[in-house]
């Protein structure tokens, strides 16, 4: 069900999520490894907090002309002002996406808030249980649809206005590496769908690339379609 003005999306409610730095902290904690997890690995989490740490770290990282365009974005009238994000931490798409929306964050001076899908058991039903999970009403209102069915996917980024409730852009990240360059090395493994992690500055880029792709598709002036096609001719991917 999507957002609108009678099933609004609070300030209040927004300030609830987590920062990125206490997003990490908390995946660490008992409180979360104890909830079920829905990896490959089985149904018990792991603590991948340094594998978070490592993302933000290393291949996290926006180019200069990334950097530009979100700066370029967010100064609008009606530019991003806050990015919701939804994410379990044993999913590596969030792992490596959540840590480049941080860095888009902090290049823009946007608000970052992430908001866990699950409550202690896995969601694995077409739309979240409010009495499972407890950020239910923000799954439900970003659920991808597809063919007639909803699907509880994550990562989810919602890119906010200022001027809360409504969304501004919305956009589940693109993150399927067969979008960047897969060969020899970089090649996914075929007997399962974690990625290696050689492949992480290609990933990086791709997920940059796409979030800035949905903010550029917005209704811009001229002055600001310009600029942003000056920064595409000068050489650099956004």
């Amino acid at each position: 069900m999507p957002l609108t003005p009678e099933r609004a999306l609070t300030p209040e409610r927004f300030a609830q999520g987590m920062t990125f730095d206490e997003y990490v902290a908390y995946t660490a904690t008992p409180a979360n490894l104890a909830r079920e997890s829905g990896w490959w690995l089985g149904t018990v989490r792991k603590d991948l907090s340094d594998l978070l740490r490592a993302w933000y770290e290393g291949p996290a990282r926006l180019s200069d002309p990334q950097t530009a365009a979100i700066r370029l974005l967010a100064a609008q009238p009606d530019g991003p002002a806050r990015i919701l994000v939804i994410s379990e931490e044993w999913s590596s798409d969030c792992r490596r996406d959540v840590t480049m929306l941080a860095r888009m964050a902090e290049a823009g001076g946007l608000q970052l808030r992430i908001f866990p899908r699950d409550g202690q058991r896995l969601g694995r039903g077409p739309r979240a249980d409010p009495a499972e999970s407890p950020n239910a009403d923000l799954v439900n209102s970003f659920l991808r649809e597809q063919d007639g069915q909803t699907f509880q996917s994550i990562p989810i980024a919602a890119f906010l206005h200022e001027r809360l409730p409504l969304p501004l852009a919305l956009r589940r990240i693109p993150c399927d590496l067969s979008q960047a360059p897969a060969r020899g090395r970089h090649a996914r493994h075929p007997a399962r769908r974690e990625p290696r992690a050689d492949v992480g500055p290609i990933h990086a880029r791709v997920a940059g690339s796409a979030a800035l792709a949905v903010l550029s598709d917005l209704d811009l002036g001229q002055r600001q379609r310009d600029s942003l096609g000056a920064l595409r001719a000068g050489g650099g991917r956004i």
